[in-house]
């Protein structure tokens, strides 16, 4: 088995979930592809946020490769991507070879990947992190999805401001406010009707039998047939799904692309891929479902985006995972759960490049890419600026976001210079570093850089439990400062925060002890 049995026995319960859906004519499945989307009005919307989510735990590492990190050729002698083969490599990251459809969008600035992403804790459960990546509210007892709860601040009532396309609505879409899910737009209608039938039956005996009662589901079910009609001006639209790649994802991507086109009033849109999860044969340049997988994502977004036409320019698409791999390979030339993860952003109002506050990666059997970035970091500064007058508060209840610097304020799609890096491409960026621990003891050496450059003066603050250790960096510290802690032990986090001595957070990083 290339894939682990939790993840199998998800997507086959996701799939058994989604049948019983299209049963009552409320969602259709595309193979291992789901597309999702909200409710909507009739007017079109300002700005559409379509999220990506690749589905088994994608490994970041093998996507946006951290050449400059010596320990990721160390910890895989055998799928470790050879630094001249990478795309747009610069100081310190590059692309994955396959990832070439893209390069296009990379150049003009339209595509950002903001790396060791993840979840605070880190859930190695397939299950378990997709809901809590997708619910974005830790610790609260709401039981609903972030999507849903964006969509809610403005729903009209109309099941189209939201759309899922794929085999089952996610977790994100959950909750009080209306969305509607289609496996394949060309076939998102009333079960039972035909074409050639004018009279429709079927819609007159459904719309009588919802007429006259004002309970929520005929509410539901009179809002639904109406989005089914409408989506008549989707299915109207000249179908390019012969550009794409001959896959689920691709031709759920061409459903999106026909579906905006028509200008509906959709603002939020879920698109699910799999499958992510390779325990094993993720492979080399020359074989293996890594370089497939890659292949298919970069040949579908980039067909994806020249398929939009006149409503590019309000598209943005993010894409993330439930978590990442391990650092170091296994005995089957695969990955096994880890922890951070590369999120992307592409389209409008993307300012493109790499970004990241980067913890040197370790060559032990269980080593995770340690986070850095909270993911909903990411989501909230795409909400923010796209969608300015949203609530965060409401979306990620509990969460102060930390911006990062990916978006800008444009509304065109592209036209921005890729972020340059100098092997920390988000500046500036807080190295972290531990010494092993002995007898409850460790250093950690802590490197701050701005702009290419060592930061002269800084205020650091080192966490560890309980213990708290402040220190001054100074000129003659050359952006380089050493704390001792004591009483440790074995798997305690430390989090260091720098910030200039006028208050402005330089940056954070985070690092285990091992």
């Amino acid at each position: 088995m290339n894939g682990c049995e939790e993840f199998a026995a998800l997507a086959t319960s996701r799939r058994g979930l989604i049948r019983g859906l299209v049963a009552g004519g409320l969602a259709t499945t595309v193979g291992t592809a789901v597309v999702t989307a909200g409710p909507a009005s009739a007017a079109p919307a300002p700005a559409v946020l379509v999220v990506l989510s690749l589905r088994g735990a994608m490994d970041g590492l093998s996507l946006v490769v951290p050449h400059g990190d010596p320990v990721y050729y160390q910890g895989r002698p055998g799928i470790a991507i050879p630094r001249e083969s990478l795309l747009a490599a610069d100081s310190f990251f590059g692309l994955h070879p396959a990832m070439a459809p893209l390069l296009g969008m990379w150049q003009a600035g339209e595509v950002a990947a903001i790396h060791a992403t993840g979840m605070a804790v880190p859930n190695r459960s397939h299950f378990e992190a997709m809901e809590l990546v997708e619910d974005a509210a830790p610790g609260s007892e709401i039981r609903s999805g972030w999507l849903n709860r964006l969509v809610g601040l403005t729903s009209t009532g109309d099941p189209l401001q939201g759309l899922a396309v794929g085999t089952s609505p996610p977790t994100s879409l959950s909750g009080g406010a209306p969305v509607m899910s289609i496996s394949d737009l060309s076939t998102a209608k009333l079960p039972g009707e035909s074409a050639n039938d004018s009279a429709r039956p079927r819609r007159t005996s459904l719309d009588a039998m919802w007429a006259g009662e004002s309970t929520p589901m005929a509410t539901g079910m009179r809002a639904a047939l109406a989005s089914v009609d409408r989506l008549a001006a989707a299915q109207a639209q000249d179908d390019h799904v012969a550009s794409y790649p001959d896959t689920d994802l691709g031709r759920a991507l061409s459903s999106v692309a026909r579906t905006l086109r028509a200008d509906l009033g959709v603002q939020v849109v879920t698109v699910d891929q799999g499958d992510w999860d390779m325990h094993t044969d993720l492979g080399t340049l020359q074989w293996g479902r890594m370089r497939s997988n890659a292949d298919e994502l970069a040949t579908a977004l980039a067909a994806f985006f020249a398929d939009l036409g006149p409503v590019r320019p309000k598209v943005t698409l993010v894409a993330l995972s439930e978590f990442g791999r391990r650092v170091v390979e296994n005995s089957g030339y695969g990955l096994d759960h880890g922890w951070g993860n590369v999120m992307f952003a592409m389209g409008a109002g993307v300012r493109g490049g790499y970004y990241a506050t980067w913890t040197p990666l370790q060559d032990t059997l269980d080593a995770d890419l340690t986070v850095t970035t909270d993911y909903r970091d990411v989501l909230a500064e795409v909400v923010a600026t796209r969608l300015p007058e949203t609530s965060l508060t409401a979306v990620f209840p509990g969460f102060a976001r930390t911006p990062i610097g990916f978006m800008t304020t444009t509304t065109d799609a592209g036209g921005t210079t890729p972020a340059a890096s100098t092997g920390q491409p988000a500046e500036p960026v807080v190295r972290l570093r531990l010494t092993k621990l002995r007898h409850g003891r460790a250093k950690a050496r802590i490197r701050v850089v701005e702009q290419g450059a060592a930061v002269r003066r800084a205020r650091v603050v080192v966490r560890c439990g309980k213990q708290r250790v402040k220190v001054r960096l100074r000129p003659k510290d050359n952006g380089t400062v050493t704390v001792r802690l004591t009483g440790l032990e074995h798997g305690s986090r430390v989090r260091v925060v720098v910030k200039a001595p006028n208050g402005r957070l330089i940056g954070r990083a985070t690092a285990v002890v091992s």
